[in-house]
């Protein structure tokens, strides 16, 4: 009795020294704790996720690929899946799984025996403790703090909120962060649609995330640990015997998330991107978990991706020639596998690698990866002299061996028709090659600014440098249109006549004269204002500019938004000052709505993680607007026009007129084939360094801009007209296709009368060159009545006069 008495006695002591101990223990760890009240109202960081404008996805931006689902949201099948993997008992412990540490304790006996890694006794609230609050360090203390944390979020936390933190907080393997993000990323599936199988698969990867990640190519050890989860679910109730052995039998592979049907608008995308992080800083832009509604119209985006594309390799084929292969193999051992380890250059991707095998007639063969065969015939290589290092071309070819040689490692495209329509055989191909040049096209609605489509260069795989946005180009020609407006509103009227012939400016004591030329080299005389657009003459509108005044033309591009501020200096009426792509076509947009300010938009509308809408572009009121579901009868609000009116309608419609005249006989006359309302203004600086035409239609401006990033001519007769308007061509076939032709609307307050465009006098009966010409009541030619001549005979200063006053520069003409 003694021995039993001494022996209970002290495990009675031993018992209080486990409690003192263990109370001990507790009290040093439970102090210093992380604060956990935070996890409340916490919520994961989050994707933010950027729609094109018919509610397509464009892209998401993230510092971790997550989107958050409420536990509500989250499948039954998921959850069961998750628990039955990782704490079958989550719903009745209370934060650490006593039963459960046993169990792994006894298991982990025979784990050390076998000489295997120790089994983890972690419930769902332990992980989420030490994911949220304490970090993965393998230590006692930590697993003490996190059992202690456990407990007291278990007080503070309903299973559902913790269980919804754990769901959308862990990572899963391939760049998925929560169940939600996993299930696209592994099976492009939503979690309501995911399969037993998957959703086995999903609750399998916690537990070694890179180890069972079929990304990893673990294909048995994933395959074993997604079965093991389908017998724990069985065993759990959560699946009946028939689901487990149709689960066990489905093959577990990958779907690759199908590629993004939105047009390629990388350059749009940045820009957004920028824009975002502007205006909300850059951690909620990765975290906050927004919705961004932007205007880009995908198909608008896709036709001048495209049509800029092929306007630069036809200039680059047509003015610069092939400088060489991509690659040379000089024997054909294990060709296959030496080519597809070939990368292309960068903006090359989309097109496929192919090396040279031989010649036959005209014909270069061409061998692929996949051991596909193809031709390339003369007709796509005649183009390819070789350009030399210093720019200048190597001697003519006559034969596809000139330009390539076997083994030769290109890039080709297939094509199916000649230039000229002609269908070629199957498997032919031209030949490609990355462009030197680069450009920019920007489509926007000219009535809301709404941008509709932007492209910043070739490829954003050669640069992240958007020429839309951020390069400041001088303008040219493309200018001019500003510089006649300010006239039009100065008195002057489209058939006011203004002396084509040579000019010199005094620019100063000590300064040389200034003298403009055309790039015809000619003179026209007495020519009206109209075929000073059309036919794009510096000399006619720097004495127009020399006679209002620079400061009048200044205001003028500061009011449109091409520039901030400019001097005043009379050589930026021929467009010397540099502005953006983006900014131009924004104030060509103003002419084409009538005189109204727009600033260029791509964002619409942004909501935060809850739908709530915290941002949008039109700030406009709209009373009716949050009525309920439209029902017949119903009345359309009344949204008010809020644009501030900066130009005389009267002005901008006169300007559209004579910028149709460019269309229909000026420099951009190829466009008139097209048997559309349109308009534009073609632009070329000196030495061809840019290239522009700004274009528009009533409801669409389209500009573009061709050039070296690193500025250098384009060659001696390359023109707007040559290099950009086939762009712009291109661009505005496809967009108006099966549109209705809707004419510019002409406001009230003109008059409309029939003249002679080469003298802008009044039209002869019967006369069939004649144009209907608008004009300010009052001003329009008048049968017998003479005419001045704005001759410049004032230079140095301002001639402050108007096409009906006979002021100084200004001499009568009939």
């Amino acid at each position: 009795m003694r021995f039993y008495s001494t022996l209970f006695s002290l495990a009675l002591l031993g018992l209080a020294a486990a409690v003192v101990a263990g109370f001990l223990v507790f009290d040093h760890y439970s102090h210093n704790l992380p604060d956990y009240s935070y996890l409340k109202d916490y919520y994961p960081p989050t994707l933010t996720r950027v729609y094109a404008g018919d509610g397509r996805m464009l892209d998401t931006i993230a510092a971790q690929e997550r989107i958050f689902v409420p536990i509500d949201a989250i499948p039954k099948l998921v959850r069961n899946a998750f628990l039955s993997a990782e704490d079958r008992d989550f719903y009745s412990h209370g934060g650490v799984d006593v039963f459960g540490i046993v169990r792994a304790a006894i298991a982990d006996i025979g784990n050390l025996a076998r000489g295997r890694r120790p089994q983890g006794a972690s419930t769902i609230t332990q992980q989420v403790a030490k994911d949220m609050l304490l970090g993965n360090q393998v230590t006692l203390a930590r697993k003490i703090r996190e059992a202690i944390l456990a407990t007291r979020l278990e007080k503070s936390l309903s299973k559902d909120r913790i269980l919804e933190i754990y769901l959308n907080e862990i990572y899963l393997g391939n760049h998925s962060y929560g169940v939600a993000a996993a299930a696209l990323n592994y099976f492009d599936q939503p979690l309501d649609d995911l399969s037993i199988a998957q959703a086995a698969y999903l609750a399998a990867l916690p537990k070694a995330p890179s180890t069972y990640s079929l990304a990893g190519g673990n294909y048995k050890m994933a395959l074993g640990r997604r079965n093991w989860v389908i017998g724990r679910m069985l065993q759990d109730g959560h699946i009946t015997q028939q689901q487990a052995q149709e689960a066990l039998a489905e093959p577990l592979a990958m779907q690759a998330r199908a590629p993004n049907d939105v047009a390629s608008a990388a350059y749009f995308d940045e820009e957004v991107r920028r824009q975002l992080v502007a205006r909300f800083g850059e951690k909620q832009v990765l975290t906050g978990g927004l919705t961004v509604k932007t205007s880009l119209d995908p198909h608008l985006q896709n036709l001048a991706t495209r049509a800029l594309r092929a306007g630069l390799i036809a200039y680059d084929r047509r003015a610069r020639g092939f400088r060489g292969p991509v690659a040379h193999f000089d024997h054909f051992t294990d060709w296959q596998k030496r080519l597809a380890a070939v990368k292309p250059p960068p903006g090359g991707e989309d097109w496929p690698l192919a090396v040279v095998i031989g010649f036959k007639h005209d014909d270069a063969y061409v061998a692929f990866a996949g051991d596909t065969r193809g031709h390339i015939p003369w007709d796509e290589l005649s183009w390819a002299r070789h350009e030399l290092p210093d720019g200048t071309f190597g001697p003519p070819v006559h034969k596809p061996s000139d330009v390539l040689k076997i083994g030769d490692v290109v890039m080709v495209e297939r094509v199916k028709e000649d230039a000229k329509g002609k269908p070629y055989p199957p498997d032919t191909y031209t030949l490609r090659q990355v462009p030197a040049v680069e450009g920019a096209i920007v489509v926007l609605d000219p009535n809301t600014g709404r941008v509709y489509a932007l492209t910043g260069g070739f490829s954003a795989q050669i640069s992240q440098f958007d020429r839309a946005t951020q390069a400041w180009r001088q303008p040219g020609s493309s200018f001019k249109p500003f510089v006649y407006m300010a006239a039009l509103d100065k008195g002057f009227t489209p058939s006011s006549l203004i002396l084509d012939a040579p000019f010199s400016y005094n620019q100063g004591p000590g300064l040389p004269l200034w003298q403009p030329e055309n790039y015809e080299d000619n003179f026209l005389g007495p020519t009206p204002l109209r075929v000073g657009i059309e036919k794009s003459r510096n000399v006619m509108t720097a004495r127009l500019a020399n006679a209002i005044g620079m400061p009048i033309i200044v205001q003028y591009a500061e009011k449109f938004g091409v520039v901030d501020s400019m001097p005043d200096l009379l050589s930026y009426s021929l467009g010397a000052k540099e502005t953006t792509p983006l900014r131009l076509t924004a104030a060509y947009g103003m002419i084409d709505n009538g005189g109204k300010r727009i600033v260029p938009s791509l964002i619409d509308r942004v909501q935060d993680r809850n739908g709530k809408t915290i941002w949008r572009t039109d700030q406009r009121d709209c009373t009716g607007c949050q009525t309920g579901p439209w029902q017949a009868g119903m009345v359309p609000p009344d949204i008010p026009d809020t644009r501030e009116q900066i130009e005389d309608p009267r002005t901008t419609y006169q300007m559209v007129s004579i910028l149709e005249g460019v269309v229909q006989r000026g420099t951009a006359h190829r466009l008139g084939a097209l048997g559309i309302p349109l308009a534009g203004k073609t632009g070329t600086t000196n030495d061809s360094k840019d290239t522009w035409f700004m274009g528009f239609t009533p409801n669409l401006v389209a500009g573009v801009y061709v050039g070296y990033d690193d500025p250098r001519t384009l060659g001696k007769y390359e023109t707007g007209a040559s290099v950009a308007v086939p762009i712009f061509e291109r661009f505005i076939k496809g967009a108006t296709k099966n549109q209705p032709a809707v004419p510019f609307r002409m406001p009230p307050g003109l008059v409309e009368v029939r003249v002679d465009p080469a003298t802008g006098g009044l039209a002869t009966p019967g006369e069939k060159d004649a144009i209907w010409e608008s004009f300010i009541p009052g001003t329009q030619p008048k049968e017998g009545e003479a005419r001045p001549i704005l001759d410049g005979s004032v230079t140095g200063a301002a001639a402050n006069g108007a096409a009906g006053a006979m002021s100084p520069g200004m001499a009568p003409a009939s």
